[in-house]
């Protein structure tokens, strides 16, 4: 089995290659400012920095959430606060709409790192632009107590999906398979064992099903 230290590692380097870009890009748009003298040239160099310092936070506060120990929250998190972070990582992916059907105001902790994963994991399938669809809702279990389902649902052009990730999703990969591109996927279906719930997902050629059930930790009603 990935040891905590491989999969922590593997996670580090994920968020090392999710930052690189828009890091990369504020250190090449300083360097062009100091050098350019046009005025023109210059507003446009002050946009794209703004625009790079913005995926920048908006990619940190997902990381903090989705990864992290999301320090300042209890067990529970506000579903807003989840909201925020997704909705700013599909306005800069740009050309995607978002639908949200979550009527609690709070859900596990757990359960929101497990959404706003699935809901990362839907939204790079989207590369042609399209549609995402998030829900969460509690439901009876038949055990007693209840469950937090979660969907994240892609609906667009030639939807692009890896299955490795889908497999790393239902807990169905060698450890030699697990690498950065899924060390993320394979973190949330440990989770999801671990709350004795799981993970699945279904896929066509324009729409990627993502979903989750977990049941609810006791004294967790929102």
């Amino acid at each position: 089995m990935t040891s905590q230290t491989d999969l922590a590692a593997l996670m580090c380097s994920r968020l090392c290659h999710d930052m690189l870009s828009p890091v990369g890009a504020l250190s090449n748009g300083l360097e062009l400012l100091a050098d350019e003298t046009d005025a023109e040239m210059r507003e446009r160099c002050i946009e794209l920095l703004e625009q790079s310092a913005k995926i920048s936070t908006d990619k940190l506060k997902f990381f903090r959430l989705a990864f992290g120990a999301a320090g300042g929250f209890g067990e529970a998190v506000p579903v807003e606060e989840a909201q925020e972070v997704v909705a700013a990582l599909a306005s800069d992916a740009k050309r995607v709409e978002l639908n949200w059907a979550i009527s609690d105001a709070t859900l596990p902790k757990p359960a929101v790192k497990v959404l706003l994963n699935l809901s990362q994991i839907a939204l790079d399938a989207l590369v042609r632009g399209g549609k995402l669809d998030i829900g969460a809702e509690r439901q009876p279990s038949e055990h007693g107590g209840s469950n937090v389902e979660i969907v994240a649902r892609a609906t667009g052009t030639r939807i692009a999906f890896d299955e490795t990730i889908g497999h790393a999703l239902q807990g169905e990969l060698a450890d030699s398979e697990i690498t950065s591109r899924t060390a993320a996927a394979h973190m949330i279906a440990l989770l999801a064992k671990e709350m004795g719930g799981g993970l699945q997902y279904a896929q066509s050629d324009d729409a990627l099903v993502l979903g989750a059930v977990l049941p609810e930790p006791e004294g967790m009603i929102g």
